[in-house]
């Protein structure tokens, strides 16, 4: 297993061969910041990016990413990033119904990356998940319909040559018996990146939080 620092997180996430990266956090390190450098990496230098917000609606990130830079509207606007407001997901849809629901986000999803990849259109596409714990609350807890959404994305990213990122709450999972979504997204991941709390006492990064970050070849 190798571990990189912070300085090598983006290129090693961005810019090596991973299609397919895996966020872990905990309470004690959030790594929603993780998510944010590679949501800025993602759509500079002419990329695109489709992201699936269940944790926080568009304005929260568009507020911390303009803060570094980066302005999601402007992005929005211009139809280079392709933002999913998902708190609301599935809608009240009914248990037997859940699957039919994944299938038609999954078609949506797949229906903007065959746009973005077409014509001029043809820069890196980054597909991105701010929480797939919470997916798998609207999915009822049916882990099956989560991991099938999931490995359909992941074909995605061969089929159209892009990457998929997904943030997972490692401590959620950290019993044995719930460690089943942890354990199937580690086996899919190119890239896992941990978020974790520095040992030597409090630093500030740029949204205030002590930790850091370890990249691993699984």
């Amino acid at each position: 297993m190798e571990e990189y620092g912070g300085g090598d997180l983006l290129s090693e996430a961005m810019g090596s061969a991973a299609r397919v990266v895996v966020v872990e956090d905990c309470v004690e390190a959030p790594g929603a910041f993780v998510l944010h450098l590679l949501l800025k990496r993602a759509l500079a230098g002419g990329g695109a990016a489709a992201f699936l917000a269940l944790a926080q609606p568009f304005t929260h990130y568009d507020r911390i990413l303009r803060k570094m830079g980066c302005n999601l509207s402007l992005h929005r606007r211009n139809e280079r990033l392709h933002f999913f407001e998902l708190q609301a997901f599935p809608g009240g849809a009914r248990e037997g119904a859940i699957a039919d629901c994944f299938v038609r986000l999954y078609s949506e999803i797949q229906r903007v990356v065959e746009a973005t990849r077409t014509g001029e259109n043809a820069g890196q596409f980054t597909i991105m998940l701010d929480d797939v714990s919470l997916l798998e609350v609207a999915a009822h807890g049916s882990v099956d319909n989560v991991l099938d959404f999931l490995y359909y994305c992941v074909t995605l990213t061969s089929e159209m040559n892009c990457s998929l990122v997904i943030l997972i709450h490692e401590d959620i999972y950290a019993v044995e018996e719930n460690m089943g979504l942890l354990l199937h997204l580690r086996h899919i991941a190119d890239l896992v990146v941990k978020a974790a709390p520095l040992s030597t006492g409090l630093a500030a990064d740029v949204h205030g939080q002590a930790l850091r970050c370890l990249c691993s070849f699984l």
